[in-house]
């Protein structure tokens, strides 16, 4: 964005002293909350430990807890403002070998919703965005092991990893990230001041019905 000013702060928002420095270095009020921050990785239930069963929760679900309680209350204060929560199909859809995975996603739903009959009336929206399938860079690091060993490149392997897992997928392939923030941008502007509470796919079809 020509003219744009970013800052960047590392910090891991895993824990709350990683929150806390991430609230330390920011220079002023936030308009836009987009909680993004997430892992995942396949485990059988009965292979995981209360251990990962904790950094999921703490990671996909505590994060964005911390950062609304801390941040929304200086957006309704200015009347506008947009919280947004990356979940997942998964949310809906549970995988059972990620079922630690679906569990935060919904939980993320949960957060979405309550927060947004919080704030009810106050100008700030906040949502859900439920992506399916997309080539980030964590399914490339997941998959990173299969394109070294075929060659595929990873639209191929998404592809084929969508046909096979996720077979009701109306589009039959693995969305880009520039698919899914062009929701993100979206329900982050003023063109969704009536969107609030929502959860939104930008899923491409995998969750079979009509709502």
């Amino acid at each position: 964005i020509p003219g744009a000013n970013v800052l960047g702060v590392a910090a891991d928002l895993s824990d709350a002293r990683g929150v806390d420095a991430l609230l330390a270095g920011l220079p002023g009020n936030v308009d836009i909350l987009v909680n993004n921050a997430g892992i995942f990785d396949p485990q059988d239930f009965f292979e995981t430990d209360d251990a990962t069963w904790e950094q999921y929760w703490q990671t996909n679900v505590m994060s964005g807890v911390r950062l609304s309680r801390a941040l929304l209350p200086a957006m309704v204060d200015a009347g506008w403002g947009r919280v947004l929560f990356i979940s997942s199909e998964s949310a809906r859809n549970i995988p059972a070998d990620m079922i630690h995975y679906g569990v935060s996603k919904t939980a993320q739903l949960s957060l979405s919703r309550g927060l947004a009959k919080r704030v009810a009336g106050s100008g700030v929206t906040v949502n859900a965005v439920l992506p399916g399938p997309t080539l980030s860079d964590g399914f490339a690091t997941m998959f990173e092991e299969e394109r070294a060993r075929t060659g595929k490149p990873l639209e191929q392997i998404g592809r084929e990893f969508v046909m096979a897992h996720r077979p009701a997928s109306v589009i039959q392939r693995a969305a880009t990230v520039e698919e899914v923030a062009n929701m993100v941008v979206y329900l982050a502007s003023p063109q969704a001041s009536a969107t609030s509470g929502a959860a939104l796919r930008v899923d491409g079809g995998v969750v079979d019905d009509i709502v």
